[in-house]
């Protein structure tokens, strides 16, 4: 397959909650199998892609700590939970002929190859998929944080946030039926709304490095290929 990519290089962030399918909770194989066909797709068409996954289909950390766990425990049982969607997307590529290489931010051999910037990039140059687990090794981070970063490290053109919405709204879409969509909008005016792209450490993160962000509903099979290959579907900020 060939296409006309608008991006060489993306960084892929995925919820865990949308693997977890309509529940919300677990892995859903008919999500990740539609997850894993796109990617395969786009890597045909020859783009790099690096993926970062959440863990909140299995655990996450902070809600862990307002009942009663210890934060750095909760997040760290959250990393965890990202390893697990990490080797279910690299298993789901790698049946159907996708090479994959997972990479954990926190030493797990065998499980996953430490990650590095440089071996990250080695594997997507030679056509693998980097799926970059247990975001940035830290307590206190989010995975959008850890998204940010691998995406500035990796020399990604864009991080693509693939989420249940087609967008970045004025107001939450399924609470206000008047919420309108941006096709466009500045980092400083998703600050100074306090809209919920990403949590503020990431947005002043891609900000301070120059990394445009692409919101888009990663769910409707398609998606992927129409916004690579240049088509609005999503919200662009920069």
């Amino acid at each position: 397959m060939s296409v006309n990519m608008e991006y060489k290089r993306v960084l892929l962030k995925l919820s865990g909650e949308s693997l977890g399918g309509s529940e919300g909770v677990g892995i859903n194989v008919d999500r990740l199998n539609a997850y894993a066909r796109q990617i395969k797709e786009m890597v045909d068409g020859g783009v790099q892609i690096g993926i970062v996954i959440g863990g909140g289909n299995i655990f996450r950390g902070l809600s862990g700590a307002g009942k009663g766990f210890d934060r750095v425990k909760g997040d760290q049982m959250g990393m965890l939970a990202t390893v697990i969607n990490s080797l279910a997307l690299s298993s789901a590529l790698e049946a159907i002929g996708q090479p994959a290489l997972v990479f954990t931010a926190i030493a797990m051999h065998p499980i996953g190859e430490h990650y590095s910037k440089w071996r990250a990039i080695n594997a997507m140059e030679n056509g693998k998929v980097a799926i970059i687990s247990c975001g940035t090794g830290n307590p206190y981070f989010t995975t959008d944080t850890g998204s940010a970063l691998r995406a500035i490290e990796i020399e990604a053109d864009v991080m693509l946030k693939g989420t249940r919405v087609d967008g970045v709204y004025t107001a939450d879409p399924e609470k206000d039926p008047s919420a309108e969509k941006f096709d466009k909008i500045t980092y400083d005016e998703v600050l100074s709304r306090g809209l919920k792209v990403m949590d503020l450490t990431a947005t002043a993160l891609c900000k301070e490095n120059k990394m445009p962000i692409y919101v888009f509903n990663m769910d409707i099979e398609g998606n992927l290929k129409k916004m690579l290959s240049g088509d609005n579907v999503g919200t662009l900020v920069y």
